[in-house]
């Protein structure tokens, strides 16, 4: 098993489909008296900033759990369910396969 440790911002998630978002999904604009544009991020879109900074200030591994698997591989105490190791790779397969342009 690979284990990707990498993280990629989204950034602002633009819409799946790729199509603009609708009137109800946009950011509201108002004129200010001083002729410039004054932007309001709806409630969705702060709590989506909010999502996205406490995504980035997790830490990908938790090395107190690492910690604790090296000191029981160390001690011979660490045991490996194969049964569920295989599970596993059997899914990974699958869903590769299912993956697959023109398979099914």
């Amino acid at each position: 098993m690979k284990i990707d440790n990498s993280v990629k911002s989204t950034g602002g998630l633009p819409p799946s489909d790729g199509r603009a978002r609708s009137a109800k999904e946009s950011p509201k604009t108002d004129a200010t008296s001083s002729g410039g544009e004054k932007v309001e991020l709806s409630s969705l879109s702060s709590r989506m900033q909010q999502m996205e900074e406490t995504i980035a200030s997790t830490p990908v591994v938790d090395s107190a759990k690492v910690d604790e698997i090296k000191q029981a591989m160390s001690e011979g105490r660490f045991k490996v369910d194969t049964g569920k190791v295989a599970d596993g790779l059997i899914e990974s397969v699958r869903q590769m396969l299912s993956a697959q342009p023109g398979k099914a």
